[in-house]
């Protein structure tokens, strides 16, 4: 009875952990979409919002800031591409450490 009881334990665990690690995935995305609309307001970048917000999401988007188009970028929609990846490879994980414990 004690080994269920554990077992079940170390299940939703497993299932708490991978639901943070999602969501927090899906927070920066929303960071990235965020910081993207930030370009067309003037001034939106300098402001105390876009300061924070740029320090957060800048050091990950400058692996993909050599994707551009003349003045258009497009290492904001790569990343956002690279993070929903991401996601659907924790997922794939989760299901797979699942499948273990059963």
């Amino acid at each position: 009875m004690i080994t269920t009881a554990v077992s079940l334990a170390v299940i939703n665990l497993v299932a708490f952990i991978f639901k943070i690690l999602n969501w927090l995935v899906g927070a920066y995305v929303l960071l990235i979409v965020i910081y993207a609309l930030l370009s067309w307001l003037p001034g939106g970048y300098q402001s105390r919002f876009g300061q924070l917000i740029g320090r957060l999401v800048e050091p990950f988007l400058s692996y993909f800031n050599f994707i551009a188009v003349g003045p258009l970028g497009f290492g904001p929609v790569v990343a956002i591409i690279v993070l929903t990846v991401v996601q659907y490879g924790l997922q794939a994980l989760e299901e797979f450490i699942l499948r273990l414990l059963f």
